[in-house]
C-alpha cells in the first residue's frame, strides 16, 4: 500500500489527533517519570541502585524471564511446527487455547497457579514450594508470554513451499539437517521477532507474578512488584528509577522489534 500526502483539512487534522494521542499516552508519561526520578538529582537515583533489595529484583525479573523466553521460545517452535504440518483431533481446539493467555486477566491466572500449585493444590509438590516462591514466578512468565512465538512463527512456516524440503530430502538429508539449512533460515526473523515480544512480556509481567509471588522482599519480589511497593510507600525516587530502567529496557526492545519487523516486510515482499 502507497503512502498519500495529506492534501486535504480533513487528513490534516486527523494526522494531528493521532499524533496528539500518541503523544499523550506515551511521550507524557515518560516524560513525567523521568521528571519524578531526578526531581531531586541523580544522587538519589545512584543511591536507589546500590540498595540490595533493588538488585535482587532486577535479578529475579532478568534471569526468569530469560528462563520464561528460552522455555518459550523451544516450545513455540514446537507447537508452530504441530499446528501447521500435523494433522490430529483436537486441533483447532489446541489452537485457540494458544490464544487464552492474550483474554485470561494476569489476576486470574495467578490465583490458578495458587489453586493448582498451592499447599493444598491439586498439583502441589511435596518436597519444594512453587507458590510464594521463585518457581512460581516462572510458571507465571511463562503463562502469559505463550503465544508470541507461536503466533509469529506459524503464518510464516505455512507460507512456505514443500519443494525445496523434499529437494533436500532427495539427496539425502535427515529431517533435522532439513530443518536446519532449509526451514530455520526462512522462519528465523519471525522466531527472533517472536523471542523478543515474549522477554517484554515476561519482564514487564506484574499481575500474575504479584499473586504467586507473595512479593517477599530480597526473595520473590520483582522490578514491577517494587515500584508498585515502592510508590505505596511513598518511596517515590526509588519507584520512579526502576520505572526509568524498565522503560529504557523497553526503548531497546522496541527498536529491536522495528529492525525485526523490517526484515520481515522486506522478506515478504
Amino acid at each position: 500500500m502507497r503512502e498519500i500526502s495529506p492534501r486535504s483539512p480533513v487528513a490534516i487534522v486527523l494526522i494531528i489527533v493521532v499524533v496528539a494521542y500518541a503523544g499523550l499516552l506515551f511521550i507524557a508519561p515518560l516524560v513525567a517519570i523521568l521528571q519524578g526520578a531526578f526531581a531531586d538529582g541523580l544522587e538519589p537515583v545512584l543511591a536507589v541502585f546500590t540498595d540490595p533489595r533493588v538488585q535482587h529484583a532486577f535479578q529475579v525479573t532478568l534471569i526468569l524471564s530469560l528462563i520464561a523466553t528460552a522455555i518459550n521460545a523451544v516450545f513455540g517452535l514446537i507447537a508452530a511446527w504441530v499446528l501447521v504440518r500435523g494433522k490430529f483431533r483436537g486441533k483447532k481446539l489446541f489452537d485457540a487455547l494458544v490464544d487464552i493467555p492474550f483474554v485470561f486477566s494476569p489476576v486470574i491466572a495467578g490465583y490458578a497457579l495458587i489453586v493448582l500449585f498451592g499447599r493444598d493444590g491439586w498439583l502441589a509438590p511435596p518436597i519444594f514450594s512453587i507458590v510464594f516462591a521463585l518457581p512460581g514466578i516462572l510458571l507465571a512468565k511463562v503463562f502469559v508470554s505463550v503465544p508470541f512465538v507461536i503466533r509469529e512463527v506459524q503464518p510464516v512456516l505455512d507460507a512456505l513451499t514443500p519443494e525445496q524440503e523434499e529437494a533436500a530430502y532427495t539427496i539425502g538429508a535427515t529431517r533435522f539437517t532439513t530443518f536446519r539449512r532449509v526451514i530455520l533460515p526462512e522462519i528465523w526473523t519471525a522466531l527472533l521477532y517472536g523471542i523478543v515480544l515474549t522477554f517484554a512480556r515476561a519482564i514487564g509481567e506484574f499481575g500474575a507474578v504479584s499473586v504467586v509471588s507473595g512479593n517477599i522482599e530480597g526473595y520473590t519480589e520483582t522490578a514491577t512488584s517494587f515500584v508498585f511497593r515502592a510508590l505505596n510507600d511513598r518511596n517515590d525516587v526509588g519507584g520512579y528509577s526502576v520505572s526509568v530502567v524498565l522503560c529504557l529496557i523497553s526503548l531497546v526492545i522496541l527498536v529491536l522489534m522495528s529492525f525485526l519487523r523490517g526484515r520481515i516486510v522486506r522478506r515478504g515482499n
